[in-house]
C-alpha cells in the first residue's frame, strides 16, 4: 500500500509540473479495495485501477455488494484530461441500491455533456467549475472527485453531472490512526445532506461515511483501514454536526436563562381544561410554572416570546426513529418533533450522536434523543453488525447498550426464538425494557411471553383479527381479501395477553399508508410535495394500479379496522413513523389514529405524555407541568378542534431554544 502511494503520489506531483513528468505519468497507476458497509456490516467490496497515460486518466471500478440476499452489482468506467482531470466520459451499469437501477453514459464535448439516463437522453451545459460523479456510488469517483478539487484551486462550490447538483467540500479534522494521518471533509450537495471523507496525503480516499440510494448507512473504508471502521463513524457524526450547526444558525434562538411564553391557549396534554392567555416560564431549559397569565409571575430579566393566538402544546415524540443522518435533527425540530426514540442504528453513530445531543452546554441542532440497541441474528435477511446468536452474544451486546447510554434494546427479525427470553432476561435485570420486531417463526404472543414489554409496526398485530381465505389447494389466495375476525378467539387471546403485559405499540401506520395507497401519495401527504430534491423520487410511492387497487385498499381497512379494535381495547399505542416522509409523517400518523376513532386528545397523547410514560419519562418529558423538560410546540390553530392543526407550526421550543422552522427546513434542502 506504501508504495503505491509513493507512486501515485508522484504521479500527482508531475501532473502539477506539466510535461516535465510525462514519461513517468505514463507509468504511473494506482488501484485499492474499499471493504463496503450498510450499518457498519461489511457486505462486498470495490477493486479500482487507475491508469495514467499521456492524454487520458482511466478509472476502472468493480463494485458488488449484498444487502439482504440481493446482489448489488455496479460496473463504471470514467475517463479523464491527465492534465487536467477534467472528465471525458463516464459509464456506470448496475444497481446502486437494491431498488435502484443505474444505467448511465456521459460524454463529453467541450461543455456540453450529452447524457443517457435509463435510455433517456439528454445534453446538459455545463458551467462554472464541474465535475462528473452520481450520487455515493462508486466510492472511487468520490476519490476523483477529491482529486480534481484539489488540483483546482478547491473551488467553494462546484456543479457535478448529470444530477447538476451544487457541491461544497470543507476541511473537517485530521485523524491519526495507527501513525497514519488521514485528512477529514464534509461534502454537501452529492447526496442528500452531507458525507464525511478521509484523504491520506498522497491524494487516495481512505474512508467515505455516507448514506445509500436507500438512505441507509453506508461505509466505504480502504482495506487496511477496516479496524478503524468506528473511529471514521464517530468523526463523520462530529464532522457532520459542526457544519449542520453552521448551516441552521439563522433558525436557533439560543436559549436564554429565562423565557416567558406569553398569551398561547395552553394545552398540556394531561386533559385539563385548556388555559386561555397562559404564561409558560421556562428556566435553564425546564418548565418552571405554567398557567393563567394572572398566576403565574414573570421575572423582570425574562426574555418574552409573545405568543398571543397561539396554541401551546407539549413538544412531539417520535417513537419509531431511524435518526440516519444528523440532517434529521432540523427537520424534527421544524416539525415540532423534540424528543425521538431511535430504534435500531449503527453502534458508534447511535452512541456519538447521543452524546452529542445530550450535551446541557450549547447542544447541536436536534431534539433530544433516546435510543433502543438493536440486536439481529445471524441469517440471510440480517440488518447490521450486532448479531446475538448465543446467550453470550446477547449478553455482550446488553451490556455495551446499557454503557452507551441505551434505555431500550430492539430485537430484530432476524433473532431466533430461543435468544429471544435471553435478552429480555438480561435486558430486565439492567433496568431496560424490550421493543421491537417479531422475529422470524414466532407470534406476536410468544413474543410478549418471552418477556417483549413493547411491539413496532402493527403488522404483527394484524394476523389475529383477520384471515387469509384458502384456494382449492388449500393454499391462502393471495388475490383476495383478508377476511376481519374482530372478536375471535384469537382476537381475544391477543388482547387478553397485552393487557396482562401492559404491552405497548407503535403501530407506525402511516409508514404502511405510505405505500399501501390508491391515489397519488401527495394528495395524502403533502410533505411530500416539500421534500428536498434528492428525495423526493425515493419516497414517492405510486398508487396501486387499477387492477390492485381494489384489494389494496381492502388489506388497508383491515389494518385500520385493527388499529381501532385495538384502540377501543384500551391497549397504550405511541406514535412513531419510522422512515416515512421525514417529518411530516408524525403529523400524518396522528391525522390516521383520529380517523381510526381516537379523539383528537387522545391522539397528542400518544405522541406526548403515553410516548413519555412507554420509556418511564413521565416526570420528565410529555406534558406542559413545572420540573419538566422545556419543549414547547407552538401552533397558528387549534389542535384539539382539527388534528391536522398540528402541521401549523409557528415555533418549536426544545429545551427553552427557540426555532424558526423555514430556515430549519431550508438548512437541509426542504421547501418550507
Amino acid at each position: 500500500m506504501a508504495t503505491l502511494h509513493l507512486v501515485f503520489g508522484r504521479a500527482i506531483a508531475c501532473v502539477m509540473a506539466a510535461s516535465a513528468c510525462t514519461a513517468t505519468a505514463q507509468q504511473a497507476a494506482t488501484s485499492g479495495t474499499f471493504v463496503l458497509h450498510k450499518f457498519a456490516r461489511a457486505i462486498g467490496k470495490e477493486t479500482y485501477s487507475v491508469e495514467t497515460k499521456a492524454n487520458d486518466y482511466t478509472l476502472t471500478s468493480h463494485f458488488l455488494f449484498t444487502d439482504r440476499g440481493e446482489p448489488v452489482p455496479l460496473e463504471t468506467t470514467f475517463i479523464a484530461s491527465t492534465a487536467s482531470m477534467s472528465p471525458l466520459s463516464y459509464i456506470a451499469k448496475g444497481k446502486a441500491a437494491r431498488l435502484s437501477e443505474m444505467d448511465d453514459a456521459l460524454k463529453v464535448d467541450g461543455n456540453l455533456i450529452s447524457v443517457t439516463r435509463k435510455g433517456r437522453k439528454d445534453v446538459q451545459k455545463a458551467t462554472g467549475p464541474w465535475f462528473i460523479t452520481d450520487g455515493y456510488s462508486p466510492v472511487a469517483m468520490q476519490e476523483q472527485m477529491m482529486r480534481w478539487w484539489s488540483m483546482h484551486s478547491k473551488p467553494a462550490e462546484f456543479t457535478v453531472y448529470p444530477s447538476a447538483s451544487k457541491v461544497r467540500i470543507e476541511p473537517a479534522a485530521t485523524l491519526s490512526l495507527n501513525g497514519h494521518v488521514v485528512h477529514g471533509y464534509t461534502v454537501g450537495g452529492l447526496i442528500w445532506g452531507e458525507e464525511s471523507l478521509w484523504m491520506d496525503d498522497a491524494q487516495d480516499l481512505v474512508a467515505l461515511v455516507s448514506t445509500d440510494a436507500e438512505f441507509d448507512h453506508f461505509e466505504a473504508v480502504r482495506e487496511p483501514y477496516e479496524a478503524s471502521l468506528g473511529a471514521f463513524i464517530s468523526a463523520g457524526v462530529q464532522a457532520d454536526l459542526a457544519a449542520l450547526v453552521k448551516l441552521s444558525a439563522s433558525a436557533r434562538m439560543a436559549p436564554p436563562s429565562r423565557l416567558a411564553i406569553v398569551g398561547a391557549t395552553l394545552e398540556d396534554s394531561t386533559g385539563s381544561p385548556a388555559v386561555k392567555d397562559s404564561v409558560i416560564l421556562i428556566e435553564k431549559g425546564m418548565v418552571a410554572a405554567a398557567g393563567p397569565r394572572g398566576q403565574v409571575r414573570i421575572p423582570a430579566d425574562a426574555t418574552v416570546l409573545d405568543a398571543s393566538g397561539k396554541y401551546a402544546i407539549p413538544g412531539l415524540w417520535d417513537m419509531h426513529a431511524h435518526y440516519e443522518q444528523v440532517e434529521w435533527g432540523p427537520i424534527y425540530l421544524a416539525a415540532g418533533v423534540t424528543s425521538v426514540r431511535d430504534v435500531g442504528n449503527e453502534f458508534d453513530f447511535i452512541r456519538t450522536l447521543h452524546e452529542a445531543l445530550d450535551r446541557k452546554q450549547d447542544p447541536a441542532i436536534g431534539p433530544h434523543l433516546e435510543f433502543a440497541g438493536v440486536i439481529d441474528g445471524t441469517g440471510p435477511l440480517a440488518v447490521g453488525a450486532v448479531l446475538a446468536d448465543t446467550p453470550e452474544q446477547a449478553l455482550l451486546w446488553v451490556e455495551r447498550y446499557k454503557a452507551a447510554g441505551a434505555r431500550q434494546i430492539k430485537i430484530y427479525s432476524s433473532v431466533k426464538p430461543e435468544i429471544v427470553k435471553a435478552i429480555t432476561s438480561y435486558a430486565h435485570a439492567r433496568g431496560m425494557t424490550v421493543t421491537g420486531h417479531i422475529p422470524e417463526g414466532m407470534t406476536a404472543i410468544e413474543g410478549i411471553n418471552d418477556g417483549m414489554d413493547q411491539i413496532n409496526h402493527i403488522q404483527y398485530e394484524v394476523p389475529y383479527f383477520s384471515r387469509t381465505e384458502l384456494d382449492s389447494q388449500g393454499k391462502p389466495d393471495r388475490t383476495k381479501a383478508l377476511v376481519l375476525e374482530l372478536d375471535g378467539p384469537r382476537s381475544r387471546d391477543l388482547i387478553s395477553t397485552l393487557r396482562a403485559h401492559h404491552t405497548v405499540l407503535d403501530p407506525t401506520v402511516a409508514l404502511f399508508e405510505s405505500f399501501m395507497n390508491t391515489k397519488p401519495l401527495n394528495e395524502i401527504e403533502p410533505g411530500l410535495n416539500h421534500v428536498a430534491p434528492q428525495l423526493r423520487e425515493a419516497l414517492d410511492s405510486p398508487p396501486a394500479p387499477a387492477d390492485k387497487a381494489a384489494l389494496t385498499n381492502a388489506h388497508w381497512q383491515v389494518l385500520m379496522a385493527t388499529l381501532r379494535a385495538l384502540h377501543a381495547a384500551g391497549i397504550p399505542i405511541v406514535a412513531g413513523t419510522d422512515q416515512a416522509i421525514p417529518g411530516y409523517s408524525l403529523h400524518r400518523e396522528l391525522e390516521l389514529y383520529v380517523e381510526a376513532g381516537f379523539t383528537p386528545l387522545e391522539a397528542l397523547q400518544a405522541a406526548t405524555i403515553e410516548a413519555a410514560r412507554a420509556l418511564g419519562l413521565e416526570k420528565e418529558s410529555g406534558s406542559l407541568e413545572t420540573g419538566k423538560r422545556g419543549d414547547v410546540l407552538l401552533l397558528d390553530a387549534d389542535p384539539l378542534a382539527d388534528i391536522h392543526n398540528t402541521r401549523r407550526v409557528w415555533r418549536t421550543i426544545a429545551a427553552g431554544a427557540v426555532y424558526d422552522p423555514a430556515p430549519l427546513w431550508r438548512s437541509v434542502g426542504f421547501a418550507p
